[in-house]
């Protein structure tokens, strides 16, 4: 196991522990209504954090046996993909414990991280290189970026 990463795994798993409960407590009005500065809402901003665990997963995994990986970017799509996707009207249950249980596998993912292959590189859309290593590391910090949109809407 890997335990380099240890502030980033423990970072997913307690903002996953402190936010599964209140998610679930929040009224239909508050996750459906209250939009961000991107226009979006709670149940989008969760899709969007599916669906950026989903795209950081794939490129966690093949980052380790592609030492230059030309894969997809999403950044620009972002929007395509909360509304191909729907989650505006999807179960807001489903969409917790899918968001939970997604980033709980992606723990699991960086703590077997091989630290051979931290210094493979994918290129985002613009082309940027971006190490596994670095990915791994932003990853908590867009986690963190968006629940404390979530926060803020609560709030408001």
């Amino acid at each position: 196991m890997n335990n380099d990463f240890i502030s980033v795994t423990n970072g997913i798993l307690e903002i996953i522990n402190k936010w599964e409960i209140p998610l679930q407590n929040l009224s239909d009005d508050i996750i459906t209504k209250r939009l961000n500065k991107q226009n979006r809402t709670i149940k989008q901003i969760l899709g969007h954090l599916v669906d950026s665990a989903s795209n950081n997963h794939q490129r966690m995994v093949r980052l380790q046996y592609n030492s230059d990986l030309a894969f997809p970017d999403y950044r620009q799509d972002n929007d395509r993909w909360i509304a191909i996707q729907n989650y505006q009207d999807s179960n807001w249950n489903n969409l917790i414990q899918l968001w939970k249980y997604f980033n709980l596998h992606i723990i699991h993912v960086i703590q077997n991280t091989d630290k051979d292959m931290l210094q493979n590189c994918w290129h985002d859309f613009e082309g940027t290189r971006v190490t596994l290593e670095q990915m791994i590391y932003g990853y908590l910090d867009h986690l963190n970026l968006h629940i404390n949109e979530i926060k803020d809407l609560i709030n408001k």
